[in-house]
């Protein structure tokens, strides 16, 4: 069997970094994952997951606002953002049908039970739009970077990062069952904690919350990914004398395109 045919396919998949202004700088909110979880055991990340084959129904464009701008795969990924994290952390980036803005914290008081169903598989997004009639804003999310793992890694993840501003009234928290733990945080604090062993930072998570970091406001940051262009990055392993490096595109924008091979991580 030939190398290509052993190497596993990554998983689409759509992270959210959700961020606000701080009474000190930019934040963005984190949640620390369940250790039970396969991937990413413990560490501290942005709320995210896999894209649902439920994500790509054709039912759900129609529910989408301003969806003829995103081919299948694009819409599919912001709809998954959009569902992990109401499902993580309680944030919905929806509208009721006719309306505009966001769904008030009122509103989105009465749809927290949905949360848990629809991890569960008890409904598809699909039946929760139609349900309470709403419309979803995936063009409120804006393309920040893509990570596709390395081929040698055994769980592979084809990632989308997006950024959005954090609805003010809609109260980020953990579910308790995926995440433990949530914190927003300084993007430089992320550093700090997982230099000092505080926190397990996984690599792509440390790159691109340093490139958040370059960003002192919310409207820096969104200004800046609107107009950067999204390099997919997939690491490349490489063997120097002093050890193991991983390699990732110049043009992608981050500080360097070497980097030391995480400890027990790639």
């Amino acid at each position: 069997m030939s190398k290509e045919k052993e190497e596993v396919i990554p998983v689409a998949a759509a992270t959210l970094m959700l961020i606000r202004d701080g009474a000190d700088g930019l934040e963005v909110f984190m949640v620390e994952r369940h250790h039970q979880i396969d991937f990413a055991t413990g560490a501290l990340v942005f709320p995210g997951g896999k894209v649902d084959k439920a994500d790509f129904a054709p039912g759900v464009r129609e529910r989408c606002e301003n969806a003829s701008q995103f081919n299948d795969l694009d819409l599919a990924l912001r709809v998954a953002g959009i569902r992990e994290a109401f499902e993580e952390c309680g944030v919905l980036l929806a509208h009721d049908a006719g309306g505009s803005g966001l769904v008030t914290a009122q509103r989105l008081l009465g749809l927290e039970h949905y949360r848990k169903k629809l991890v569960d598989g008890e409904v598809t997004m699909l039946d929760f739009l139609l349900k309470e009639d709403l419309v979803l804003l995936p063009s409120a999310l804006v393309h920040f970077a893509h990570w596709i793992t390395p081929p040698m890694v055994p769980k592979r993840f084809d990632t989308h990062f997006f950024i959005i501003e954090a609805p003010i009234d809609h109260i980020a928290l953990h579910d308790g069952h995926e995440s433990v733990d949530s914190v927003w945080i300084k993007p430089a604090k992320v550093i700090e904690e997982g230099d000092a062993g505080r926190r397990t930072v996984i690599f792509p998570t440390r790159l691109n919350v340093l490139k958040l970091g370059r960003s002192n406001t919310v409207a820096e940051a969104m200004a800046t990914a609107r107009a950067s262009k999204v390099v997919t990055v997939r690491p490349e392993m490489i063997k120097r004398e002093d050890g193991p490096y991983l390699k990732i595109p110049e043009e992608a924008g981050y500080d360097l395109s070497i980097y030391p091979l995480p400890a027990g991580r790639g």
